[in-house]
């Protein structure tokens, strides 16, 4: 892994590729759909037919730890072949583990993900501040070391989220607190900053921030396009003006269209030509 921060890579890779961050998703159905079996030999053909395909044409590419892991070891075997695979075909690799604990535990995720010499080193991670944002700090100072990049649980789509995430305390929502610190975290970098957040791409636009700006001087992830209902006019419903940082993350659209390596080629384009066209300025209203 290079030192240069992730901000500064991202930026470089949606420029050349176009902003969408596909999925690797080996959930059973897919398997199923894709004619393999429901065990570690069905995900390691899933996972690095995925890679093969997306790798090349994609700008971020997003494992799904869990659908790996429940695997067991040969599972994060498969997983550390993908990241490999992915990674040597130039794409960046955000592992979607959504890590979230104290101290030394949270040291140690820190190092599993993004310290370099790690097998499972990526370059960057999902994590969640519900433990209190400053718990993370054993991944900010790890990914700073290390020119990786994390997307901070901030507004996510599931309809338990409102719960914690749009609670108030002291005038603020918890999603807004979060955004809050995102915005300090990327205060002083340029293009770019390393930290995003994670807003998905189907809710309540209002909801997303307190209304006000999602702009953070970092890359907002916005899972739920595709498959799951999110559009170009939700994005840029949810996200206004901050809409030109937005990765829309798409899994079981592109996924869907496998496994033929070229059928899935062509859906990840296809999914992600409008939202390149929204960050250009070329989209059509």
């Amino acid at each position: 892994m290079t030192t240069v921060p992730f901000g500064v890579r991202l930026a470089a890779a949606v420029d050349a590729r176009g902003p969408l961050c596909a999925g690797i998703d080996p959930h059973p159905a897919l398997l199923e759909a894709w004619g393999l079996g429901v065990d570690a030999a069905g995900v390691e053909r899933f996972a690095r037919t995925a890679a093969e395909a997306l790798g090349q044409v994609c700008s971020v590419v997003k494992p799904q730890s869990a659908f790996f892991e429940r695997f067991g070891s040969a599972g994060v075997a498969t997983l550390e072949r993908t990241v490999a695979d992915l990674r040597a075909a130039g794409a960046l690799v955000l592992l979607d583990v959504k890590r979230g604990d104290i101290g030394s535990t949270s040291q140690a995720y820190a190092d599993a993900y993004l310290d370099p010499a790690a097998p499972l080193a990526v370059d960057a991670v999902t994590v969640s501040p519900f433990l209190g944002f400053g718990s993370l700090e054993p991944f900010v100072t790890t990914a700073r070391r290390h020119g990786g990049g994390l997307f901070v649980l901030a507004r996510t789509s599931n309809p338990e989220a409102p719960q914690v995430q749009a609670a108030v305390r002291e005038g603020r929502s918890v999603a807004a607190t979060v955004l809050d610190e995102l915005r300090a975290l990327n205060a002083d970098a340029a293009p770019h900053g390393s930290f995003g957040a994670v807003v998905g791409a189907t809710i309540d636009g209002a909801d997303a921030a307190a209304g006000e700006s999602l702009d953070i001087g970092g890359p907002l992830l916005a899972p739920g396009v595709g498959a799951q209902g999110g559009t170009l006019e939700d994005v840029r419903r949810i996200f206004g003006a901050a809409a030109p940082a937005v990765l829309p993350a798409s899994s079981r659209e592109i996924l869907a269209a496998g496994p033929d390596v070229a059928a899935l080629r062509a859906a990840a384009v296809a999914v992600g030509e409008p939202f390149r066209a929204l960050r250009d300025g070329t989209a059509p209203r």
